[in-house]
């Protein structure tokens, strides 16, 4: 166990380095994204969700590039994906471009 501990502690996406501290400040990203899931879907901001899909999409792919490979990167930007995808579904929904719109009555 201890040998373990000092290999992960020493490796080149341990806590000595920015692999590491990094991905940790980034779940900031994913508790937020979480917490705001409570709040009503007119307070989203279509603009501000779309960057940041595209921004942990984007961080993805270089975790997944950059040598040595950063998983735990990786898995934080896949997370916020997967949050910032579904506050855009909602506030979509909200708007009504998801699901189906009821016809308008013709007279």
């Amino acid at each position: 166990m201890m040998a373990a501990l000092k290999a992960f502690w020493n490796s080149p996406v341990g806590p000595k380095t920015t692999h590491f501290w990094g991905p940790v400040a980034n779940w900031g990203f994913v508790t937020a994204g979480m917490v705001d899931t409570q709040k009503p879907p007119e307070m989203i901001s279509r603009n501000m969700t779309s960057v940041m899909c595209v921004y942990s999409a984007l961080f993805m792919r270089f975790a997944w590039m950059v040598k040595p490979r950063n998983y735990f990167l990786l898995a934080t930007h896949a997370s916020n994906e997967s949050v910032q995808l579904y506050q855009l579904s909602r506030w979509a929904k909200a708007q009504g471009y998801l699901g189906k719109k009821e016809p308008e009555e013709q007279h």
